[in-house]
């Protein structure tokens, strides 16, 4: 799905104006994402680009923003604090209210590291929020005195110091680390009662795996937690950004998609519609089922991203999801000691003339081999016979051997 990007202003917690980019879909968009930054980063940060245009190439906009004082916006950093990036989140938010009114504001908060922290602390103030995700998020704010003991020079007459943190000087007031003492994530995070998705990669040195456990520990309500395996902090690989916006966008559309919309969008309705279309990469697909999302690709060695099984796999995975359903349901039915179900298939074009099997007698077939495995001690020979027969009554098998018309039109 292309996406457009537009630049926007706001005023921020104390009057300024603070820079944004909304990341838009091609067409309404879904719903709403507000994307908060790390600590002394910007939106322009690599991974918080392809995250947040992988959500609108998902149909979910996303406005991202500068915190006072940084990239494009105005203020002055070092009057800044904790407490003022959560309020800024919030003018954010408020500010979506009137990009969209029928949106009513963003229904998905996103933080990367302190903005991660900012958000969690944000969502008691946006009653209209309903999923929160957080990477590499900090269990407290009061983390940063760890980063900023061994980079900060003495306070000077004004009370403040200057702290170098990823190789840029920052100047911070005392009333910056008074702030921190101030905060009560665990409390928000108590009370935060929506659902949560904790990003975090166990080899982060800069924000420590133990954090995303707390977080994981003291929320309250729906919540899981990805690995981010080998990820830096700021997600420098592209293929991590991108993953974590594919994830996070199949993981939203649970909480995000509304109950009306209609069946193009939705996918199958009573009619049975599926809804597929391109999502930005050469040849990746969105796949839409009902309230069901997941992808489609070619491997990396043909040109694809590899985000998804190729269309000949989803074709298999259809008849073997289909034949283990299948075979469950008549075991069921004859209360027949069926442990498990597994089939595993492969697909091949074969010569006709050397297929015994086939009607043709020129050119390639194709093949496709379906091997069940039913575990179950108890069953006899008889038993297993029968279900192997009953394969072939896969709705999906009968679907693929009969005649079928595929009528084809232009929208």
């Amino acid at each position: 799905m292309p996406v457009r990007s537009e630049k926007i202003t706001f005023s921020g917690h104390a009057g300024g104006e603070l820079a944004g980019r909304l990341e838009l879909p091609s067409g309404k968009p879904r719903a709403y994402a507000l994307f908060a930054h790390c600590f002394t980063c910007s939106k322009d940060l690599p991974a918080t680009v392809f995250i947040s245009r992988a959500l609108a190439q998902r149909g979910i906009a996303v406005l991202r923003f500068d915190f006072t004082g940084l990239g494009g916006s105005g203020g002055e950093f070092e009057n800044t604090n904790f407490s003022s990036n959560v309020q800024d989140v919030v003018a954010a938010a408020k500010h979506l209210q009137t990009v969209d009114p029928d949106a009513a504001g963003p229904q998905m908060l996103i933080g990367h590291s302190l903005g991660g922290a900012a958000v969690l602390a944000a969502a008691r103030h946006l009653p209209g929020v309903r999923a929160i995700a957080t990477i590499g998020a900090p269990s407290s704010p009061d983390h940063l005195r760890g980063l900023l003991a061994d980079n900060q020079a003495p306070s000077d007459a004004d009370g403040a110091r200057a702290v170098v943190l990823a190789g840029r000087e920052f100047r911070i007031q005392n009333q910056f680390l008074e702030d921190l003492d101030r905060q009560d994530l665990d409390g928000d995070l108590a009370e935060l009662r929506r659902a949560l998705l904790v990003f975090h990669s166990p080899v982060d040195r800069v924000v420590g795996i133990e954090n995303a456990e707390r977080i994981y520990k003291a929320a309250r309500g729906f919540k899981s937690f990805v690995s981010l395996e080998d990820a830096d902090h700021l997600l420098s690989d592209r293929n991590d950004s991108e993953y974590v916006g594919d994830v996070l966008s199949a993981w939203a559309s649970r909480y995000l998609l509304k109950e009306s919309e209609t069946t193009e969008e939705a996918g199958p309705g009573a009619d049975g519609q599926v809804l597929v279309r391109e999502a930005g990469a050469p040849y990746t697909q969105e796949i839409r089922a009902g309230k069901h999302e997941f992808s489609a690709d070619e491997p990396r060695s043909i040109g694809g991203q590899d985000r998804g099984p190729d269309p000949y796999g989803l074709l298999l995975g259809s008849l073997g999801a289909c034949t283990s359903i299948t075979l469950r349901m008549y075991a069921d039915r004859k209360s027949w000691p069926v442990d498990r179900i597994s089939v595993r298939l492969s697909h091949s074009k074969v010569h006709a003339k050397d297929c015994e099997e086939c009607e043709s007698d020129s050119g390639q077939v194709d093949r496709i081999e379906r091997v069940v495995e039913i575990e179950g001690p108890q069953l006899s020979d008889e038993q297993r016979a029968r279900m192997l027969e009953i394969a072939d009554r896969c709705p999906v098998h009968r679907t693929l051997e009969s005649e079928t018309l595929i009528p084809t039109r232009l929208a």
